[in-house]
């Protein structure tokens, strides 16, 4: 496309842990397809902000809106994706909650044998990841490095982010779109089958860690392609 195509708004809302710049390889590839792409730098304090600071975004962009989330960030866009100019809601290896659910709720009885998440107690109202088992649960098939400065680069996660609950899900009212991440160690396979089945979404598996969004960043831009273009 010329640089002078427009293809489209996109919006992309990082999850807990992590903050947006993880989407450049995502943001690369759309851009480059003449797409016009936005990162949300959400607070993480609580999902109330989260949602506001993703609309204000929504605001700012002519024309609908598809909009994307990974991992937290999926309960932002179910919330926030009842903004009208969006059309399309994807969801990257991320919670996808029903009214009155929350991350907190989600997580509350995982699947039989699912490995644990690494989140320590909560630190002065704020939640992070164990560092030395970061990689392996988050990170698993990005280089050690690149693992380990996520380990300690870590955005702090507010305990009323986790514990927000959404009032009207944007996915019974928007198209759906849902790539599940086969070898996720924060939010079990099984668990997210089961929250794309329910949301009726079309779905795509890649093998991926929960990092899917910057190891297999050219799998997570064609399925927001898909959406964008439908």
């Amino acid at each position: 496309m010329t640089d002078d195509t427009h293809a489209g708004n996109i919006v992309l809302v990082h999850g807990g842990f992590v903050d947006g710049s993880g989407w450049q390889g995502v943001y690369d590839a759309l851009k480059a397809d003449g797409y016009d792409v936005a990162v949300v730098q959400n607070p993480t304090l609580s999902l109330e902000g989260d949602v506001a600071a993703t609309q204000q975004v929504i605001d700012r962009l002519p024309g609908p809106v598809t909009l994307v989330g990974h991992s937290y960030g999926g309960v932002v866009i179910t919330e926030a994706g009842n903004h009208p100019k969006v059309n399309a809601l994807v969801y990257i290896a991320a919670f996808a909650p029903d009214k009155g659910e929350s991350v907190s709720s989600l997580i509350a009885d995982p699947p039989p044998k699912a490995p644990v998440p690494p989140i320590l107690p909560p630190d002065q109202g704020f939640l992070f990841l164990d560092r030395d088992k970061f990689a392996d649960s988050f990170a698993g098939d990005l280089p050690r490095a690149q693992a380990e400065f996520m380990a300690d680069s870590q955005v702090p996660w507010g305990v009323d982010a986790l514990g927000g609950a959404i009032s009207q899900p944007a996915w019974r009212t928007k198209r759906s779109w849902y790539l599940i991440a086969t070898d996720d160690r924060m939010i079990p396979p099984p668990a997210q089958h089961a929250m794309s089945e329910r949301i009726g979404a079309r779905t795509v598996e890649v093998a991926a860690s929960h990092a899917v969004y910057l190891s297999q960043p050219d799998s997570v831009a064609d399925l927001i392609r898909e959406a964008a273009r439908s």
